[in-house]
């Protein structure tokens, strides 16, 4: 399948199969995701892909620390307020989503469960968490994106499934105690994936893209 056609075809998935990825296949495309670009090859990533018991472990602890009530604490600014057109599109995409599952915008309850799934890896076989020396700021956010984009189109290349989840970076506290993770590391954002479940039906949900014309300025 053509990059071109990969793309295309490719969305965020919110519901997935029990089936887990062999080991053998993870290794290879985590192999392959290497060769990712970064500014000056210094290829900050720590990855640490999670599955099993101590993935249900840990969603235990951090669905425990979100109903908690404490408020997030992001080693990162991962606590944006959108403005504007962007602000537009959030709301758009939020739409999407709670449409295809019959969630309406006065269900406050619907939408916050809906939410919680987040923390629960939408029941994905597996999750990552990107994650990086907190002085590399900005810098290293600019690579491990780079880095997160290249994994994902190697996963749909196999017929993989992933959801992007910023979500997964704002608890940062049970994820570093669960995987014994240094207090100079810092968890950036986080990536449930595996089979999609096709007959799901969150997963009927699509976005808008932009025309090139609103996003793209050509010179000469």
């Amino acid at each position: 399948m053509s990059l071109t056609t990969l793309l295309e075809k490719r969305n965020s998935v919110r519901a997935y199969l029990e089936t887990p990825v062999e080991q053998a296949l993870l290794e290879a495309i985590f192999t392959q995701a290497q060769r990712a670009p970064s500014n000056c090859n210094v290829q900050p990533w720590q990855t640490c892909v999670v599955s099993g018991a101590k993935k249900e472990s840990l969603k235990n602890d951090l669905l425990s620390a979100v109903m908690s009530g404490k408020p997030p604490n992001p080693d990162f600014n991962w606590l944006p307020k959108y403005e504007g057109i962007h602000r537009d599109r959030q709301f758009g995409s939020a739409n999407a989503l709670y449409s295809a599952i019959g969630v309406t915008r006065e269900d406050k309850l619907g939408r916050q469960k809906a939410m919680i799934r987040n923390w629960s890896f939408f029941d994905a076989p597996h999750v990552v968490f990107f994650t990086m020396d907190k002085y590399l700021d900005i810098m290293g956010a600019v690579d491990l994106g780079i880095y997160a984009q290249t994994l994902s189109l190697i996963m749909a290349e196999h017929g993989i499934s992933n959801c992007m989840q910023g979500a997964l970076g704002q608890f940062p506290d049970p994820i570093k105690k669960s995987l014994n993770l240094p207090e100079q590391r810092g968890i950036l954002f986080g990536m449930s994936f595996g089979y999609a479940d096709i007959n799901a039906p969150i997963n009927k949900t699509r976005t808008d893209r932009e025309d090139i014309t609103s996003a793209v300025s050509f010179f000469k």
